[in-house]
């Protein structure tokens, strides 16, 4: 053994010599790289030296080879070495050895100032691309690292867990891409998963492994917050090739046994994000949460209890896994039961974040989801006295966002707990119509900058939040007594805003904002033109146009199903006066502006289900007043009109109102031709332009039903 050391010695050192002499022939130069290559796996089937001389290199002079060749970059031989001689000669000595020392110079010569940099990212960069990080795993598996020791590992682990990093800081701003971190970590992921792919089939083939440098590794990169892009990769694999295939179970099971303790939790909470179901995160994991501290405590209390940055998909997966095999269900019960004290617990509901109560609530109700019912008696006492206590150190908090999630926590929690069907039930949205009525007598005593904007604000929220109850309760108050003119049109304002704040998609809704509302203009005869003629243009068939704009994502309105709210109550007492209102008479503002806003509302309404209703029924309450003296009530009528002819189906229009069409046509032309004022002139020409494209319509196809208004 001790000549074969001496020989190669001899031989490694004359090569050196060769290499560094400045007037050596490149034939030696290229002679001395071919007895270099000749160790080197490649070089096996060669007969100028044996296994045990290569095996010998490979140990002893291999590192000390690769620093030569870097130490020789601006060497005279260097450039006279063709593309294909370096692929050849130079490029193997990097490539074929033992990759941990490869990649240890590599890193170091390119982190460093060095000749030749282009030359040792090309290598660096093949290295990676050819596989060789998985040749590196894989050489740690079977223990087969000639030099291996704890300080290499550990110097080996930083390096590749920083590769990018130490990359940038050396080559920016012309740094490869293969080097950043979007592309290296995956890279890794695939190195690991192809190591423990060669894992499995050694173990099927009986010999033994180690993944403990696999596992060294996984640990590291999470620990340093790459754990997102290298699980990404990892955790789909593992999920599938766990799924019937033992080995893989066995082999997944042990790398994370394996993570170090203080990576472990690094690893988990981005094996939680990536896992797509509790299933796939127990076949991965195993039974780790009963055989590692570390785990069962990052399980059971620091992601449910100390951290609330996760989404909801990661508390189901936890808390499924825990449900999900027989032997970890005692976790999932000693789990509810601290997570129900820290829910009811009144210090941590005075002084917790709201994002955190509302994260523990929620983890509440998913384990409580999970139990038996046998075991849900078992609990029953202690969940009992979670839920009074909790409840009421929730009602006890002054914010309404606190008081709000008590109790939908304790109807939620109550509906589980009862086995014999009955249940709590809370009354969570009763204070919107209480908030209404006080900000529609609220008064600007203190100067409030915007005042006037922001309770319509407010109010048109309320409106458009809890529809119903809100609408009822302000067309009620619009023909109630004590009340200023000046409140009337404010009630009409919230309820026609709303009403367009519900019509609008979801993407184009307006907030609430004082910023986004602005009183609308219902004298304004301006933006009732510019209203009729935008639908005339809609309705109005074109051969060619111009491109326009992209076309809008369908979405539900949220207006057509309380439309009928918004409109009829105020048609009930328009005709009784009362001592402070008389709508007929005195008071032909308010006439004029409720008008308007009927016909806003049948305008929204356009192709609901009720449209047909409101428009019969408000063509009968404009009819009336069709000749009345004021000009704006007069405006308000023609605008009431359109709306009616543009929202109604054509069908039911043509049908419904066959009688009063004709009537209609002619009271319309007489205004387009006599009115004295301008502004009730053209929108009686519009009108008249409506009904006969209704008439054209439906001549044209008489028994046809249209589906467009």
């Amino acid at each position: 053994m001790e000549s074969i050391s001496s020989e190669v010695r001899l031989k490694v050192a004359q090569c050196f010599r060769t290499l560094s002499s400045s007037s050596a022939d490149h034939t030696d130069v290229f002679d001395a790289l071919e007895t270099l290559n000749s160790y080197l796996d490649d070089g096996a089937e060669s007969s100028s030296c044996t296994a045990a001389e290569r095996e010998e290199f490979r140990r002893t002079h291999y590192s000390r080879t690769l620093r030569v060749l870097v130490g020789q970059l601006q060497a005279d031989w260097t450039h006279s070495l063709s593309a294909a001689q370096r692929s050849q000669l130079w490029d193997p000595l990097f490539l074929k050895g033992p990759p941990d020392q490869a990649l240890l110079v590599l890193l170091e010569a390119v982190t460093q100032p060095s000749a030749g940099l282009d030359r040792l990212v090309s290598v660096t960069e093949r290295f990676l691309q050819g596989g060789r990080l998985a040749d590196l795993l894989w050489s740690f598996c079977l223990g087969s690292v000639p030099s291996d020791s704890a300080q290499l590992r550990e110097t080996l682990l930083a390096r590749l867990a920083a590769l990018p990093d130490l990359t940038a800081n050396r080559l920016h701003p012309n740094n490869r891409p293969l080097f950043t971190p979007q592309r290296f970590y995956p890279l890794l992921a695939s190195e690991m998963l192809a190591a423990l792919e060669r894992t499995c089939r050694a173990l099927r083939d009986g010999v033994d492994c180690s993944l403990t440098f696999v596992a060294q590794t996984l640990g590291k990169v999470c620990l340093q917050g790459h754990s997102g892009p290298v699980l990404a990769v990892m955790a789909p694999r593992l999920a599938v090739c766990t799924r019937s295939d033992m080995v893989w179970q066995r082999v997944s099971w042990k790398l994370l046994q394996d993570v170090p303790e203080r990576c472990m939790e690094s690893v988990l909470t981005g094996l939680l994000q990536a896992a797509d179901s509790p299933d796939a995160f127990s076949r991965i994991a195993g039974n780790l949460v009963l055989t590692n501290k570390k785990a069962e405590f990052v399980l059971t209390h620091k992601v449910l209890l100390l951290q609330y940055k996760y989404e909801t998909r990661v508390l189901r997966t936890v808390l499924g896994y825990l449900a999900s095999d027989r032997d970890r269900r005692p976790l999932l019960i000693q789990v509810l039961r601290s997570v129900s004290q820290a829910w009811a617990n009144p210090s941590a509901v005075k002084h917790t974040p709201q994002e955190q109560q509302l994260y523990v609530s929620k983890a509440l109700l998913l384990a409580a989801s999970l139990l038996t019912d046998a075991e849900l008696q078992e609990l029953r006492s202690d969940l009992l006295q979670c839920l009074l206590g909790g409840m009421q150190s929730h009602l006890d908090s002054s914010a309404v966002g606190i008081r709000t999630l008590g109790l939908v926590v304790g109807e939620c929690l109550s509906a589980r707990m009862d086995l014999s069907g009955t249940k709590l039930k809370f009354e969570v949205q009763s204070i919107s119509v209480q908030m209404t009525k006080v900000l529609l007598h609220m008064e600007d005593r203190f100067s409030v900058s915007g005042f006037l904007v922001l309770r319509q604000a407010a109010m048109v929220a309320l409106t458009a939040v809890d529809s119903v109850p809100v609408t009822q309760y302000l067309t009620t108050e619009f023909y109630s007594l004590n009340y200023s003119l000046r409140q009337r049109l404010d009630i009409l304002e919230v309820l026609a805003l709303a009403a367009q704040e519900l019509s609008k998609p979801a993407a184009d809704k307006v907030t609430a904002a004082a910023s986004g509302l602005t009183p609308y203009q219902s004298n304004s005869a301006a933006g009732w033109r510019q209203e009729v003629e935008k639908r005339i243009q809609n309705k109005t068939k074109r051969i060619s146009k111009g491109s326009g704009q992209p076309r809008a994502g369908a979405a539900p309105n949220r207006y057509a199903p309380v439309a009928g709210y918004f409109f009829f109550p105020l048609l009930r007492n328009y005709d009784k006066p009362e001592v402070t209102f008389d709508l007929l008479g005195s008071d032909h503002l308010v006439l004029g502006r409720l008008i308007h806003t009927l016909g806003l509302f049948m305008h929204l309404a356009v192709n609901a289900p009720i449209a047909a209703q409101m428009g019969a029924a408000l063509l009968d309450f404009v009819w009336a007043v069709r000749y009345h003296a004021d000009p704006t009530v007069r405006r308000g009528v023609l605008f009431a009109v359109c709306s009616v002819f543009l929202s109604m189906p054509s069908q039911a229009l043509m049908m419904d109102l066959s009688q009063q069409l004709l009537e209609t046509r002619t009271w319309l032309a007489d205004v387009a031709e006599a009115d004295p004022d301008a502004d009730c002139r053209n929108l009686a020409v519009q009108s008249l332009v409506l009904l006969d494209q209704n008439l054209k319509k439906q001549l044209q196809n008489p028994n046809g039903l249209s589906l467009e208004p």
